[in-house]
């Protein structure tokens, strides 16, 4: 496995189907264990993302890891491998409280140590947002300056197509919500959503507000006063497709207030 290798030398890029740490390190010594370290583990067992994702290959090496006792620089970049790939703060814990029970207490607590610094800049709404991303099945993408001041909290925004048909993927913390508004067009127009990841609201003014699941689709009319956005205890995604037509235009409204979005249920 990977821990055999020194370890300081490699970098978080290098765990792709070009990884070269192998032949960089060893070269004619042990040629073929290189040749079967980079093209390989690397270049073709950590590649088999449609088998096992990067996250799921991350937590079984750590757990491989920890259980032959190998907790010194291995496993620290493992474990840096494995929050790059996706596993959050609480989950770490969880899976390294777990193997204590059968690896042994004094591995698991070698490798604590390294999770403790290694996590340690990551918050609950961090270790939040990247299980989120990480279920998601498109990008959350940026964050979502250049409408910010339509929003309450904060959004981001991956545009994913402009051919034929524009669409982009939002992405809505939870109680982030954009403002009242409307999409204007004399013929046509409108708006398209559908649900992605989460859970979410959608509301016409006068109407009931209406709830948004991964599958739900959402038919904006034209002319219509209107706002989405996350609930309050949840991540929210949804694709938002916008409709040709003529005369469109965009006119951004008042907030939704804390007083209107604490009465959904």
């Amino acid at each position: 496995m990977a821990s055999a290798e020194n370890p300081t030398k490699l970098t978080t890029t290098e765990v792709n189907p070009n990884q070269t740490a192998g032949r960089a390190q060893l070269g004619e010594f042990a040629s073929k264990f290189a040749e079967l370290n980079d093209d390989v583990l690397f270049g073709e067992v950590w590649s088999r993302t449609n088998k096992l994702t990067k996250r799921d290959r991350s937590i079984v090496t750590v757990t491989a890891l920890v259980t032959s006792g190998i907790i010194d620089q291995s496993l620290g970049f493992h474990l840096q491998e494995a929050k790059k790939n996706g596993v959050t703060k609480t989950e770490i814990s969880e899976i390294l409280t777990q193997v204590a029970f059968y690896a042994g207490w004094p591995k698991a607590w070698g490798a604590f140590r390294q999770a403790v610094e290694i996590w340690k800049d990551s918050t609950d709404a961090t270790d939040a947002k990247e299980k989120f991303e990480q279920e998601s099945i498109f990008p959350i993408g940026e964050p979502n300056t250049a409408y910010a001041k339509y929003f309450i909290g904060n959004s981001y925004l991956a545009p994913l197509s402009t051919d034929q048909v524009n669409f982009s993927n939002v992405t809505f913390e939870p109680r982030c919500r954009n403002n009242w508004h409307i999409h204007h067009a004399s013929k046509g127009g409108g708006q398209l959503l559908v649900g992605v990841a989460g859970r979410g609201w959608y509301q016409e003014e006068g109407k009931p507000a209406v709830e948004i699941l991964p599958g739900t689709v959402i038919h904006i009319p034209a002319n219509v006063k209107h706002w989405h956005g996350a609930a309050a205890d949840s991540w929210f995604s949804h694709l938002a497709f916008s409709v040709p037509g003529d005369d469109c235009s965009n006119e951004w409204l008042e907030p939704v207030t804390d007083d209107e979005y604490d009465k959904l249920r």
